[in-house]
């Protein structure tokens, strides 16, 4: 996907500097720092949740991988609550 930003050019200047420091192209620099920028507010929100809302999302990620083609009886069901 290409999408064209306005960077202020003392931004751009500074995004310069730092890219020949790294050794990226500005692009890939711009890249890296959006990821790293979108891990750590995924982190944020992660770390703000209580417990119970993260064994909530636990419980959901499990039921997004089960195999929805398998299925159990009532009865074996109804055993392994007793």
């Amino acid at each position: 996907m290409k999408k064209l930003v306005e960077i202020d050019d003392t931004i751009l200047t500074k995004l310069k500097v730092l890219s020949a420091f790294e050794g990226l192209s500005v692009k890939a620099l711009m890249e890296k720092a959006i990821e790293l920028f979108v891990k750590n507010k995924e982190k944020e929100q992660l770390d703000s949740l209580s417990q119970e809302e993260k064994e909530d999302i636990g419980l959901l990620l499990l039921m997004q991988q089960a195999d929805r083609a398998k299925t159990v009886s009532r009865d074996d069901v109804f055993k392994l609550l007793e």
